[in-house]
């Protein structure tokens, strides 16, 4: 009797430790945890400290954007601990190289860098445009020729514009191109009629157009590209976790929820489309 006794407890405290287990870690795909990136992993995203809708940090040190929200989110289903790494854009490298983040999320662009980093599946289409002043008298790309240019360092803005395959020719007609450490800075120059117009990617042209009647864009584009997140090269199984959580977030309706916050890119988020 008190081998059967034995036996009938041995098999309840089995049943429940795998029930108990089954019910563990984050609120979606349980995989993590069997690579080292289970529940509790702190998860550093980098990203541009000032990158409209995106990624910002505000006046109050909040962290926000489209791109920080999805990390959030990617977090929560895995029941990883999420970590803000903002830096400014020139410094991505150094940072990602260093160990600080995981990670460079925030409007970076795949096009031309595929070879450089391991790439995310592509999140968001994007355009270069040119950026002016309504009244400039500025609608098309030739009309550029003598005028002052700006961009921000290290964009792909800045990277087509000095490609000799790219818009280099173009470069070649303006008086000069201003280098800027953000598109703030920049934008904000442009309305004050320091510089004539700005390079910059549609995604970012469409937020500050949204709170400024007098911005427009020409009609023309500088170049297409898609939005990505670059992870290290040998970082092969968070990026796969992150694709994996992407796809998941997608089709649960997440990835559109936070898209919908931010109605100025809504239409060139392309998860779940």
């Amino acid at each position: 009797m008190k081998k059967k006794l034995s036996v009938l407890l041995l098999a309840f405290t089995m049943v429940f430790t795998m029930l108990a287990a089954a019910s563990c870690g984050g609120g979606g795909d349980d995989s993590a945890s069997d690579t080292g990136y289970g529940e509790g992993y702190v998860f550093k995203q980098g990203f541009d400290l000032d990158y409209r809708p995106y990624s910002f940090v505000d006046d109050n040190g909040e962290n926000g954007g489209f791109d920080v929200e999805l990390a959030q989110a990617v977090c929560e289903y895995y029941g990883w601990v999420y970590e803000p790494v903002p830096f400014n854009w020139d410094a991505k490298d150094a940072e990602l190289n260093a160990g600080s983040c995981d990670c460079i999320w925030s409007g970076f662009t795949i096009n031309g860098r595929e070879d450089d980093y391991l790439w995310s599946i592509p999140y968001s289409d994007n355009t270069q445009k040119i950026m002016v002043l309504k009244d400039s008298g500025i609608v098309t790309l030739e009309d550029l020729a003598g005028k002052k240019v700006g961009v921000q360092t290290a964009t792909s803005a800045y990277d087509l514009l000095n490609d000799e395959e790219g818009q280099k020719a173009l470069l070649d007609t303006f008086d000069s191109l201003q280098v800027y450490d953000t598109y703030t800075i920049a934008i904000t120059d442009l309305k004050a009629g320091a510089i004539d117009a700005v390079a910059v990617d549609v995604t970012r042209a469409e937020e500050a157009m949204a709170n400024d009647d007098n911005l427009v864009c020409l009609e023309e584009n500088l170049g297409s590209e898609q939005y990505g997140i670059g992870f290290r090269k040998d970082d092969t199984e968070l990026c796969e976790l992150v694709n994996a959580a992407l796809q998941a977030l997608a089709e649960d309706g997440t990835v559109a929820a936070i898209a919908a916050k931010y109605p100025e890119i809504e239409e060139y988020i392309i998860l779940g489309k």
